[in-house]
């Protein structure tokens, strides 16, 4: 497979619905990818992380005498995999829980996700919200539908109802943007919603169609992968930390991806809604899959920027090897 191989590729086939085994992407078609001589190493989890891991997955194999098979369906079924050895590495798209830790998972963050509210660039307060942003207050009480009408939101004579879009399945950065509004499960997103979609592609198609919708996506599906820029119809909606009623020129970096990775790992964007994901084992990670997860976060980390997500810096990262080294 060409390195050039993109996430954006794998996020369109999971809109599509795709949760199947991407072995043979993953592992080649040559007759010797079969070969008895090769281990393979079984992956499966959270649909956050899941591109990233293909594109390391694919150059790890180009350069190591070994297969993966690396499958989606969420974090939940990542963690219920490993932990009854069904797979060697469960791909989280969260925090493990306590419970999780106690049953005896062990889990190294691998890079930082981000996902931020989205807008329709034809919005009728469009120009006011890119100005001025919204505070978090601001952007809860949008989502919990105690705000409902536009002009309301920003204070203007525009009188046009807000229409909120939420996930209709289990989603860990859905679940992070309601722990960034105040707390509210997902549940509670949903059912405060005006309709829900199944995964982002569905989100982002609905953003780009309605100018009075506002949602939540990865930020790959504001951003073109390739440029960088900004894309179609969906902008993302600018987060006022302090409060100000304007950007501050440390607030104001939404024009382009590189801004915005640059931004999440300065944490000038706030986590959540950004948040660590990672790769788990049960008690203990084996001698193939402990020498990928090592390669994941040394070698493989070059790659991360370029496939729309942040990386973890060296102080934290020397922190998850040691974490490795002891469940090895």
């Amino acid at each position: 497979m060409d390195r050039g191989y993109s996430r954006r590729s794998a996020l369109t086939a999971l809109g599509a619905g795709s949760a199947a085994t991407l072995a043979g992407c993953l592992a080649g078609s040559d007759s010797d990818s079969d070969s008895e001589s090769e281990s393979t190493i079984r992956i499966s989890g959270g649909v956050g992380p899941l591109p990233m891991v293909q594109v390391w997955a694919d150059i790890y194999t180009d350069e190591h005498d070994v297969n993966i098979d690396v499958s989606g369906g969420g974090t939940g079924v990542g963690v219920s995999d490993v932990m009854n050895e069904q797979v060697d590495i469960a791909m989280m798209g969260r925090d493990p829980d306590e419970a999780e830790i106690e049953r005896g998972l062990v889990a190294t963050a691998m890079l930082i996700d981000t996902v931020v509210g989205t807008i329709n660039v034809n919005n009728p307060v469009y120009d006011e919200i890119r100005e001025h942003g919204l505070t978090q207050d601001e952007l809860a009480a949008v989502f919990s539908k105690e705000i409902t009408n536009w002009g309301d939101l920003v204070e203007s004579d525009v009188d046009e109802p807000i229409y909120v879009y939420g996930r209709s399945d289990s989603s860990a950065a859905y679940q992070q943007w309601g722990e960034f509004l105040g707390g509210y499960t997902e549940n509670e997103l949903e059912d405060m919603a005006d309709g829900n979609f199944d995964g982002d592609q569905q989100v982002a198609q609905a953003i780009n169609n309605d100018s009075h919708g506002i949602s939540l996506n990865n930020i790959n599906y504001v951003y073109d992968f390739n440029t960088g820029d900004l894309e179609m119809n969906i902008r993302p909606v600018p987060l006022d930390r302090d409060e100000s009623g304007t950007l501050s020129d440390g607030e104001d970096f939404y024009d382009n991806r590189d801004e915005f990775l640059t931004a999440v790992e300065e944490d000038r964007y706030p986590s959540p809604p950004a948040r660590d994901m990672y790769l788990a084992a049960n008690g203990e990670f084996d001698e193939d899959a402990a020498d990928f997860v090592e390669w994941v976060l040394t070698e493989g980390q070059e790659y991360v920027r370029d496939n729309g997500y942040a990386p973890i810096d060296e102080e934290k990262l020397a922190e998850q090897r040691e974490i490795l080294a002891e469940a090895s």
